[in-house]
This record gives structure tokens, sequence and C-alpha cells, in this order.
């Protein structure tokens, strides 16, 4: 689909500005999803807005896996095989360093407050380890979704690819809301890398970036009730004119 990107807004002015910050601020991660079958076309639509997001010197440094049916669940059992067993479990590394190895303050607080957050939405106390991981495990059946998406980026690129990564990333959630489904990025593929790239026969040069999921969200789950906090911008920015700082 060819999209001419010199067109005016197909919205007057308040409406597109309405239109562009729901899809942003409605954007959550969905832990719950039905299975109502996502069209193929609304798959490559998302995709297609999405190339358009900034990439330095235009190099696009994306790669997507679409997931779906047979093929899908057969990844979700092959990553489930691993989850269950410990012993195959205990040694496997992230693909990269996505968190910091050491947490500190604010950082740390946040973490713990969304965990403890969806744990008691659920019912989980922290003593249930069991339900801990039947819980963190179902990120490796997409929540059900009955889209799974897996990125991945060519090894020789570097942190500033990255960065193109996660505008290609949110412009991929966003573009999903404007067409009224729900994603959830994960983390959590990241030290399945190995068993991801065996089932969907992905090159040794191509390095797992995140895998995430789509569809419709289930609004009767508990879990899908979870808003996590975000910060006023008075905390986070700094003002500089006339030489002077000023902070909100």
């Amino acid at each position: 689909m060819t999209i001419n990107r010199l067109l005016p807004p197909p919205l007057s002015p308040r409406l597109l500005s309405q239109t562009v910050d729901w899809s942003i601020t409605t954007r959550r991660s969905i832990r719950a999803f039905l299975p109502t079958p996502v069209p193929r076309s609304d798959i490559e639509a998302i995709l297609n807005v999405a190339r358009f997001c900034a990439t330095g010197v235009n190099m696009q440094p994306w790669r997507v896996h679409v997931v779906t049916g047979e093929v899908k669940a057969r990844l979700s059992k092959a990553i489930d095989a691993i989850d269950s067993d410990p012993a195959l479990n205990e040694h496997l590394q992230d693909s990269y360093e996505y968190y910091p190895r050491e947490w500190v303050t604010p950082y740390i607080d946040r973490r713990r407050k969304v965990g403890w957050q969806l744990y008691s939405l659920l019912g989980i106390t922290r003593a249930d380890k069991r339900r801990m991981h039947q819980q963190h495990g179902r990120n490796y059946k997409f929540f059900d979704a009955p889209v799974g998406l897996i990125f991945t980026i060519d090894r020789v690129l570097q942190q500033g690819s990255l960065l193109d990564y996660g505008m290609f990333l949110q412009s991929v959630m966003i573009a999903a809301r404007g067409r009224g489904l729900h994603t959830c990025p994960q983390a959590a593929f990241l030290k399945y890398h190995d068993v991801i790239a065996q089932v969907l026969e992905i090159p040794a040069d191509q390095m797992l970036v995140c895998g995430m999921s789509l569809g419709y969200a289930d609004e009767t789950s508990i879990e899908n009730s979870l808003v996590t906090d975000r910060e006023p911008v008075s905390a986070f920015t700094t003002f500089h004119h006339n030489n002077k700082e000023t902070v909100l």
C-alpha cells in the first residue's frame, strides 16, 4: 500500500490532536485477550504505518515475525517446556541486557509497585510462587492473543538502532490502538531467544529484541483493569531559557 506522506490531515486540528492523544494514552499492556481473530490485512496495515517512524539515516533496523495459529501454538509449547523445567531454565541468558544490573530508586520502586498491583488484582500472594510462575508463564502463550509478534535486529547494529527500534515498537502499538486493538510488549521472551530462533528459523545474525501480543482485549478480565501511574511532566522536565534553568 502506498501512502502519500504529504497529504493534509483528514480531521480538524482539534479532532486530530484528540485522536492521536487518545491512541497514545489508552495504550497499556494487556494481559488477557479475546480469541477474536485479527485479519492479516489489519496486521499488514499496522506494520505499514509503523515503518514510517523516525530512524537514523533511514536505517530501518527492524525485522518482524508474525506468528498465528499452529506456529504460535508450537512456539508457546516449546518455550513452556523449558520454562517449566528448572534444570533447563536455570542458566539461560537474555539475548541482551534489557534491565539494569543494579536496581536503584526510583526504578526498583516502580517495578515492585506494578508487580504487586498486578498480583493483588489476581489474588496472588508473595508466598505463592507457583501461581506467580504460572502467571509469568502466560507471557509465552501471548496472553491468549491470536497474534504474536517477534522482533529481531541485525547483530552488527548498535545502541542507536535500538533507539530507532523503540520508536518502531511504539508506532506499532499506536497504530494498533487506532484500529481498536491492544498490545503487550514483552521482554519476557529474551531468555528464550535460542528456541525462538529454532522454531521460527531465524538466522544467527539476527538478535531477538522482544515479543509482543496483539489482539482484542478481554475487558472482563481483572488483570486488564490495571492502569499504571505516570510521573507528571514537572517531575522529569527542565526548561532552559535566557541562560537560566526553569524547573516546572
